[in-house]
């Protein structure tokens, strides 16, 4: 093949050659069902039309610690919430609490050693998650739950096709054949915007930009028509014009497929413009949960002000200086019994430093937050 062929462009020095898709897949052997909860969701798979809970996702009292030489890290302490079918909720807060470990604990995904849920029930679809095997697993990831991690060229293979990994989950969970997971790939490729999608098949990793791996990354966790896509920070290390098209997409693809959708990330905006409810996260802990509009116009959380206060704003005078949060996340091994963000808030008193507050309603049904100051007869109105 030349550099012209098919208008595609050269490969570096030292790129592995453009091969042709292997006739066949090596795949796994049979799942093996061992318990209950395994065969409970192996006869869900068999009729997938059905709803079988009243919630598609119940997550209750989620704690998983990472064990390291320095201690015992709370990286998700006892986090409660609940996704309904369908739904798009956002998990948001500064790096390093807790998103992504609670994600990854979901799939059950969090690196052994040193990650460990310790505690807690993941309910999804009426299967829980961690009474199943290691095997058991398989049939959910990819089949159920679908993921798209934050950089695609460190989630991706870099020496297989892209055709060939978004082929072969769908060979594994929807049993087509080699042809028909070669369609399949085709089409979806297309659903995400790749140009000359037959073509690009045999195209490795390499030979996309950022903005196309992220979109390969979306069409092999939709391969299987998953029930919950689950997406942390998709659009990391994209420009603001890529950013946009990369969220239109799945806000699109969401809502054609009736896929659910767990959003993670940091920028509020990103969160208001694609989600239905937000779970706003501080230290392991969720610190205030509400619809999107109730959370953006009456958050009642001093850390959610603060976020909410370092964006910038186009009503505000030329060259006015960011407002930021001070101080810093507190250590998560063997955190205080007090309030975490007591130490940054500025409108901290003696009892946010004697214990700390539960998630307790405000305003609306659904809309709770944890904080002294703004409980009913506190200080903060």
């Amino acid at each position: 093949m030349t550099a012209t062929d098919d208008n595609r462009r050269s490969d570096p020095p030292g790129s592995p050659a453009v091969a042709e898709l292997p006739e066949t897949i090596e795949l796994p052997e049979a799942i093996q069902i061992e318990t209950e909860e395994g065969r409970r969701l192996a006869a869900q798979i068999a009729d997938d039309k059905t709803r079988h809970a009243r919630k598609l996702l119940e997550v209750r009292d989620l704690s998983t610690h990472f064990f390291t030489k320095d201690g015992e890290v709370r990286a998700v302490d006892r986090v409660s919430f609940d996704l309904d079918y369908g739904e798009t909720l956002g998990l948001v807060g500064e790096s390093g609490c807790g998103k992504s470990v609670t994600a990854l604990s979901m799939t059950r995904l969090v690196p052994d050693p040193p990650g460990k849920i310790v505690s807690g029930e993941i309910i999804f679809d009426g299967v829980n998650v961690l009474k199943l095997s290691n095997e058991e697993m398989r049939l959910l990831r990819g089949k159920r739950i679908g993921f798209i991690f934050q950089d695609p060229m460190t989630s991706l293979n870099p020496t297989l096709p892209v055709g060939f990994q978004i082929s072969e989950s769908a060979r594994l969970h929807l049993g087509l054949s080699r042809r028909a997971a070669a369609d399949r790939a085709v089409e979806l490729l297309g659903k995400v915007g790749i140009p000359r999608a037959r073509d690009r098949m045999k195209d490795y990793p390499h030979q996309f930009s950022g903005g196309m791996r992220q979109r390969v990354m979306i069409a092999i966790a939709l391969a299987c028509d998953p029930m919950l896509l689950l997406a942390d920070e998709p659009t990391t290390a994209l420009d603001v014009t890529i950013q946009a098209q990369i969220l239109e997409l799945i806000r699109s693809l969401s809502e054609e497929f009736g896929t659910a959708v767990i959003l993670i990330t940091h920028d509020l905006g990103i969160a208001a413009g694609m989600c239905n409810r937000v779970n706003v996260m501080y230290a392991g802990r969720i610190v205030e949960t509400g619809t999107v509009d109730e959370l953006f116009e009456h958050p009642r959380m001093p850390y959610a002000w603060g976020l909410l206060d370092s964006l910038p704003r186009l009503d505000e005078q030329r060259g006015a200086r960011l407002r930021t949060i001070e101080g810093m996340p507190p250590d998560l091994i063997e955190p205080a019994d007090d309030c975490r963000f007591a130490p940054r808030c500025p409108y901290v008193r003696e009892v946010c430093r004697q214990k700390e507050p539960e998630l307790s309603p405000r305003g609306e049904e659904r809309h709770l937050a944890r904080c002294w100051g703004t409980e009913p007869g506190g200080w903060i109105q």
